[in-house]
């Protein structure tokens, strides 16, 4: 039973990919700020099903100084890291010109400054441990743009540029790294999306339809499996062809 980190993973997507991530029978850590109970629920259901394992570590991303301290605590408790999912994110809107500097800097700091940081000190385990998977979530944003998120779109696309660069760094060491750009789904991210708005995207898209977190979750967990052993440096869009 391999373990993994899933960031965010008390809700929204992040539960929905450690849910798929204890059915392909791997023990998830899942990693946010306070469980919740739809995570309780998660973790019973996935005891119920006797396939893999769902625990729970409290951390504050923002708190980026005690990440090495977060990393050695996992490894102590759980054993060898075989892969990261840095899920974790905000998804503050709003026009640039009016939004305030305080909450710009906490978006660079959750969305791209954390990640990175986690994964330089989970990447470091895994060079002892002899390989593992990074799996980053990232969004089409990045490369469309979307009004009011010129901010969020920056992150998403500074993710996408360290997955490509990282993939090359560390292929060597038997570490794939990719990411997943997931379009518009119904998460608390996409909460102020209007019934209207959310139609407007649909009818956009070749499927006229939304993705949902489970085919997220799926193209997350197929990034993790040996079934892409040999998949690195790729970004893999998940938006029902919003971007076709």
């Amino acid at each position: 039973m391999r373990n993994i980190v899933v960031t965010g993973g008390s809700r929204g997507l992040g539960l929905s990919i450690a849910r798929r991530l204890c059915a392909a029978g791997h023990q998830v850590i899942a990693i946010a700020r306070r469980p919740g109970e739809a995570l309780s629920a998660a973790q019973r259901d996935a005891d119920a099903a006797g396939c893999g394992r769902l625990r729970f570590h409290p951390f504050d991303l923002a708190e980026t100084a005690k990440i090495p301290d977060l990393v050695r605590a996992l490894r102590k408790q759980f054993g060898p890291l075989y892969a990261l999912v840095n899920n974790a994110g905000i998804g503050t809107s709003g026009l640039l010109a009016r939004l305030p500097d305080r909450q710009i800097a906490e978006l660079v700091q959750l969305n791209t400054l954390a990640p990175m940081l986690l994964t330089k000190y989970v990447v470091r385990a895994m060079m002892v441990d002899g390989g593992g998977r990074i799996v980053n979530i990232a969004s089409i944003v990045a490369a469309s743009g979307f009004s009011g998120l010129a901010v969020y779109g920056a992150t998403k696309a500074s993710l996408v540029g360290f997955t490509r660069s990282l993939a090359r760094e560390i292929g060597p060491l038997g570490i794939t790294v990719n990411a997943v750009a997931p379009g518009f789904i119904d998460t608390d991210m996409t909460a102020d999306l209007t019934g209207h708005q959310r139609d407007r995207v649909a009818r956009r898209s070749a499927l006229h339809r939304l993705a949902d977190a489970a085919d997220v979750a799926e193209a997350v967990e197929f990034l993790i499996s040996d079934r892409a052993r040999n998949i690195t440096g790729t970004v893999m869009t998940v938006d029902a062809g919003g971007t076709a």
